[in-house]
């Protein structure tokens, strides 16, 4: 028996959701959300029930009232809905840009969308049930740090899959983000025209993450396409108004000013040009804007065609010039009456950010006064210990499935009364950008790995974000660190980089020395007396230890460069063979 969806159902018969839901509980349906699904009877009895309430009353024998003064009529405004604001997400190549270029292509009313990326990020597709607003950010940057702020730009968010591949490492990181986010989820099966498309195994998939599909009994919306010849498309973004007419999303054009930073960037000629979001309000040329400690007054203001526009109503992104510096995406942008109440509105920002970081200070000074005290002293009476609930916040990533679901299993194990170990994206493989983005969301999160290491990009990305990574090659190195974090006392670790590589060209007899000395090459960075070796063969390590001594010539020396020639004796090992390769490590400590 097919399954109608509850507010779909309320549509049809013109009744509230809310009303729906009622109506349902009173006949002992439970439903959790008006997303939630009921079979065909039970929508029968509904419909039923309904045309019952809605029939006419039989007459009666009327009594004339007594005339009675009319009351003034009270006019209540109601504000009008707002157009659903849609970001879309996914792994690379699953179809995220073809997809808004068909949109792009089709959707947008009377005028030619190419360009309109460079020009606001942003552009307005035009259904037959009303306007979505596609917001076109490049990466998930800009959604973490918007989600991070505080500020509910996105709507929806739709999850584009390819048919082809299923669930992939970006793919789980979007839904990560998503889930943090706190938005619907619609998920686009794309590519369902490739002969290996296989839908069915994407449904099964998503259950992985916990997104059910609502075939399989769920709450997630699933909606093949083929964002190359438009098929399902226009399911899609039916869906989308769908779920916007769920939300009831309502912004009122004369009410206060609201609206967000969606990109900013320094053009050479004009200046810095910042992409606004009009969230409530209706933001004019020649206003005075205040975003965190800037300020500024719109000079111009161009919408998704890059033309000039005096104004911009809810829902509408539009590219503003006005700021003397770069405003952070995902920060709230204000309206100001004149320029002198916006320069009194920084400062006092500026003042309460001061004052949050005297108070911060002050409470580190008092914890340190508090932890030289003595239980007795700090609490009064024996036995009245309050416990703080420690919480320790995490990206793991995992050379192998297997790796991974011991990870997860160990580190659940963790969660006590006291201590909670908050996993934001599990997943296997090296860590993205988009895990430390992910991680600098959270205050003090951290991203362990277990046998994968973060490319440059991602390391210097870290630092940039100040977000620590930290690897491992024992699972139980891993599980004592968290429990040092949990403990409050994780001390400095240390890791091996490659400093060298040497070739082994000649193997140097010394009877008198009783072993064999490897007459080398250095192939690459340097050698050093104690550094720390290993022997590889045929891609395989077969020796670990250290050095013991190095030669140049017949002298003794303390490290050999790239380039050189050299003997190496090993503490040990001397079986060395031609074209064995010595690889030299040295152990450095990484802040805790």
């Amino acid at each position: 028996m097919s399954k109608i969806r509850i507010f779909a159902l309320a549509k049809d018969l013109n009744v509230d959701s809310k009303r729906m839901l009622e109506i349902l509980h009173d006949m002992g349906v439970e439903a959790k959300t008006a997303s939630s699904s009921i079979d065909e009877e039970t929508a029968e009895l509904v419909k039923a029930l309904i045309a019952e309430e809605n029939k006419p009353a039989a007459p009666v024998a009327a009594v004339a009232p007594e005339p009675q003064p009319e009351p003034e009529p009270v006019v209540q405004k109601e504000i009008p809905h707002r157009p659903p604001v849609v970001t879309i997400m996914g792994h690379v190549d699953h179809g995220k840009t073809s997809l808004l270029d068909y949109i792009r292509k089709t959707k947008v009313a009377e005028k030619e969308a190419g360009g309109i990326t460079q020009h606001v990020g942003a552009f307005e597709a035009i259904t037959s049930g009303g306007k979505v607003v596609f917001i076109d950010t490049p990466g998930h940057e800009a959604f973490t740090s918007i989600r991070a702020r505080g500020a509910s730009v996105a709507d929806v968010a739709v999850i584009v899959i390819a048919a082809s591949e299923s669930l992939m490492p970006q793919t789980r990181e979007a839904i990560a983000h998503a889930k943090a986010a706190k938005v619907p989820i619609i998920v686009a099966i794309n590519k369902i025209d490739l002969p290996n498309a296989n839908v069915d195994k994407v449904m099964t998939d998503l259950m992985q993450v916990e997104l059910v599909p609502e075939a399989f009994g769920g709450e997630t919306i699933t909606v093949p396409i083929s964002a190359r010849t438009g098929e399902g498309v226009d399911k899609l973004l039916e869906n989308i108004l769908l779920l916007a007419e769920l939300e009831d999303l309502r912004a009122d054009p004369e009410g206060e000013f609201k609206g967000v930073i969606i990109e900013a960037k320094v053009d050479k000629q004009a200046g810095v040009l910042a992409t606004v979001l009009v969230q409530n309000g209706t933001l004019e040329v020649s206003d005075f804007v205040v975003v965190d400690e800037l300020y500024g007054k719109v000079r111009a203001m161009t919408d998704g065609f890059g033309e000039r526009v005096s104004s911009a109503t809810p829902g509408t992104a539009v590219q503003i010039l006005g700021f003397s510096e770069t405003p952070v995406a995902g920060e709230l942008v204000a309206r100001s009456k004149n320029e002198h109440l916006a320069r009194e509105i920084i400062e006092t920002t500026k003042q309460k950010r001061l004052d949050a970081a005297s108070a911060k200070a002050a409470a580190k000074r008092l914890q340190s006064q508090s932890a030289a005290m003595s239980l007795e002293q700090l609490l009064g009476k024996p036995g009245e210990i309050p416990v703080e609930k420690r919480v320790v916040t995490l990206v793991v990533r995992a050379d192998t499935q297997g790796s991974l679901e011991a990870l997860n299993g160990i580190l659940a194990r963790e969660n006590k009364e006291d201590v909670e170990v908050n996993i934001l994206l599990a997943g296997i493989g090296a860590p993205t950008e988009g895990d430390v983005l992910l991680a600098s969301t959270a205050e003090g999160a951290k991203i362990m790995c277990f046998s994968v290491t973060a490319s440059g990009g991602v390391k210097k990305m870290a630092d940039l974000k100040k977000v620590e990574i930290k690897t491992y090659r024992i699972i139980y190195e891993l599980i004592e660190d968290v429990q040092k974090m949990i403990r409050g006392t994780i001390e400095p670790t240390y890791e091996e980089r490659l400093i060298g590589k040497a070739e082994v060209r000649m193997i140097i007899k010394v009877p008198k020395a009783g072993g064999n000395i490897a007459g080398s090459y250095v192939l690459e960075g340097k050698l050093m007396r104690n550094g720390k070796a290993r022997v590889i063969r045929a891609k395989k390590e077969i020796w670990k230890g250290t050095i013991a001594g190095l030669k140049r010539f017949k002298d003794d020396v303390r490290e050999v460069m790239h380039g050189f020639e050299c003997g190496i004796n090993l503490n040990g090992f001397d079986e060395f063979e031609p074209g064995d390769i010595i690889e030299v490590s040295e152990v450095v400590e990484i802040s805790a």
